[in-house]
């Protein structure tokens, strides 16, 4: 079937687009519907209807066309025609209608949408401005604040958000198709195009406002900003220079290092869920979970279980701690109810499926275990072994363990080709990043079952084979390493900090240690110190601070001084003369260091690190390793993970900059081949 088809149907012209999945408006979509409004034209018609075939509207452009040049008809000539005919348009839409599905919607004359359809402009996560005159339609549609809004935020709206902003014509609850006929026979036949009509007046401060806000939770990312400029262009220009405008933007913004980088990650988080290990594997199905930790940790899981309609049986050793389980789950589920995130009724759905217990015999039905208690072996080996006797001899366990050897967790366990790590993000209910570790026996029908798992949490699953800290906390152990030989050497953490902030970072090495609590490395250290080469350069200045009882935020003093109830970090003068101190004893002449130097050093450690676990096969691909870095450590999305950044730097800058690094730190460092 075409994926435009025209026909007549009464009085009324009907185009219908069914270009499955998502009806994008490909090359293919734009001269479709341009011949289907031609010959609605052609044929005298003087009503039309545009609708999708399938479970959305148009839901945007092909992504893939966009590192290409455009090709003919490009998509605001064809929304230009369908507007300036002499058809009165109506589109009747349901399910996401974004990008060029809502440019689409505001080049008709009338817009109808079923319950429950959603809307927005989201080129904006993708590095770009919308293309087909969305920044110049929807201020004119819906006023400039909400259209300087959805433009620079790329968020999604309910049908009757849009509804109560003037920008639906109606809402309906079933039958659209029938619904709209009806509406377009009765509707006015003139009506004025969204073009021609003119924009409420906002402040004269609103967009210099707007800029500031704007820029403060950008943190670095440009595109929110251009979405502001375009947005401001509508209210002072008017529609066909804007327009013009907005498109020169658009193709100038395809080929720029943000907008390349974030559709590097947006092809990255589609593709991560589906490593070659699951390949033609079939998933098993699951209903009932069992989880053994009630703290942060397990509660977190527990409600992102049950926020995917899944039975949860949580364990704890004794009735107080399976107590202090159920309150801190039920105080999950008590914050996304006042949120608004549910209802009532959905809130006591998910309670009825959620039992405590003391008693491992209640895992014995549930299909996967998920072990969430604190990073000790002995005591994981005692949940596993527990839950091995009480369960089906093929039920999954896995392990939560960030640090200790899954295989190490299960020893003497039976079947062993159903154990798996399950590495959850803190916290867990709300962060995206799951890593699927695999053990040598793990089967791939466990491992995919792991990942539709991981898609059930609506978390972006990435598969790591075994080595100390997996993926994720080994690069974050080799990036903090080199942020302490930085500091030895001559910077200050709040220098660090601000450049890794300045690199779009949400908070630098520092800040981040004083926020998760500087004893949780101080032990991993510890627990390798054995293992370390004599020879490795090691900077104990962390170390120290934990012997000073300084433990980040939670104690108020870390690397900053905090004050109490607030987690703003405050220069304190003592850990730099604790560090001048040791630079001295070590007789390091400390030198000082530019931001850019800072910036490189650390990312081009992160690329030989990422470098070498690719080597050794830990990570099947790069795009496994990056999707892992901005879903679990808060790299920037617009710089499209460490090993994609390292890609733009150039392997040379890389190469040089490392060679510069083992040179200041002899002996420390492992290059990867590819930057021998």
């Amino acid at each position: 079937m075409a994926p435009v088809t025209y026909t007549q149907e009464d009085s009324i012209a009907l185009i219908t687009i069914d270009h499955p999945p998502v009806n994008a408006m490909s090359l293919v979509v734009r001269q479709g519907l341009l011949d289907a409004i031609q010959s609605a034209v052609a044929d005298g018609m003087q009503q039309g209807l545009i609708v999708c075939s399938g479970r959305t509207f148009v839901a945007g452009g092909d992504i893939s066309e966009f590192g290409n040049a455009p090709q003919i008809p490009h998509l605001p000539d064809v929304y230009q025609a369908l507007e300036d005919s002499p058809v009165t348009w109506l589109a009747a839409m349901h399910g996401t209608v974004l990008g060029g599905g809502f440019e689409l919607a505001m080049a008709c004359d009338y817009r109808i949408a079923l319950q429950g359809t959603r809307f927005g402009l989201p080129e904006v996560t993708l590095g770009l401005v919308p293309g087909a005159a969305g920044t110049q339609r929807l201020p004119r549609l819906v006023g400039a604040v909400l259209a300087a809004d959805l433009c620079s935020s790329g968020r999604m709206i309910t049908a009757q958000e849009l509804l109560d902003a003037s920008g639906l014509d109606k809402i309906v609850d079933a039958d659209l198709n029938q619904a709209a006929r009806d509406f377009l026979l009765a509707a006015d036949k003139s009506p004025q195009a969204v073009s021609h009509r003119s924009i409420p007046p906002v402040d004269s401060d609103f967009f210099s406002t707007q800029r500031i806000a704007v820029t403060n939770k950008a943190k670095g990312a440009l595109a929110p900003l251009h979405n502001l400029d375009a947005v401001q262009w509508a209210t002072e220009t008017d529609f066909a220079v804007g327009q013009k405008r907005e498109r020169a933007l658009h193709l100038e913004l395809r080929n720029s290092d943000q907008s390349i980088a974030l559709r590097h990650a947006f092809f990255a988080e589609r593709a991560v869920s589906k490593p070659d290990a699951i390949k033609n594997t079939t998933p098993r199905d699951f209903q009932k979970i069992a989880i053994v930790g009630g703290g942060l940790m397990g509660s977190g899981i527990a409600a992102a279980c049950l926020n995917a309609k899944l039975s949860v049986t949580m364990i704890e050793a004794t009735d107080v701690g399976a107590e202090n389980g159920r309150k801190n789950v039920v105080k999950l589920m008590d914050a996304a109810l006042k949120r608004g995130l549910i209802n009532q009724n959905t809130y006591d759905e998910r309670l009825k499926n959620f039992s405590c217990s003391t008693n491992y015999s209640d895992t014995s039905s549930c299909d996967i275990a998920i072990e969430a208690v604190f990073e000790d072996l002995a005591v994981k080996q005692s949940v596993f072994k527990s839950l091995a006797q009480h369960m089906s001899g093929d039920a999954i366990i896995a392990t939560n363990t960030s640090y200790i050897n899954p295989c190490d967790i299960a020893a003497g366990v039976s079947h062993p080709q159903r154990i798996i790590g399950l590495h959850f993000f803190s916290p867990a209910h709300i962060m995206k990043l799951l890593e699927v570790v695999a053990t040598p026996d793990t089967s791939s029908e466990v491992l995919a079952t792991a990942f539709t798992l991981a898609k059930r949490l609506r978390k972006v699953g990435a598969l790591s084979r075994i080595c100390d800290g997996f993926i994720g906390n080994r690069m974050l152990a080799a990036y903090r390493r080199q942020a302490d030989y930085l500091l030895a050497d001559g910077a200050s953490p709040q220098q660090i900090d601000s450049a890794m902030r300045n690199y779009g970072l949400p908070m630098g090495p520092y800040e981040l240690q004083d926020l998760t609590g500087l004893q949780i490395g101080y032990a991993n250290r510890k627990r390798l110190a054995a293992t370390r080469s004599p020879s490795e350069r090691y900077i104990p200045i962390a170390d120290q601070l934990c012997k000073l009882e300084r433990f980040g935020q939670r104690s108020c003093i870390g690397w900053y001084r905090y004050e109490e109830g607030n987690r703003k970090p405050i220069n304190d003068p003592a850990v730099m003369t604790l560090v001048e101190s040791y630079s001295a004893e070590n007789n390091i002449k400390r030198r000082e260091f530019t931001e850019q130097e800072i910036q490189l050093s650390l990312i081009s450690i992160l690329a030989n690190e990422g470098e070498k676990i690719l080597q050794e096969g830990i990570a099947e691909r790069s795009i496994d390793i990056d999707m892992v870095k901005i879903h679990g450590y808060g790299f920037p999305r617009w710089r499209g993970g460490p090993m994609h950044a390292a890609a733009q730097l150039g392997d040379d800058v890389i190469r040089q900059t490392l060679q510069k690094i083992v040179q200041q730190s002899p002996d420390s460092w492992v290059l990867a081949d590819k930057y021998r």
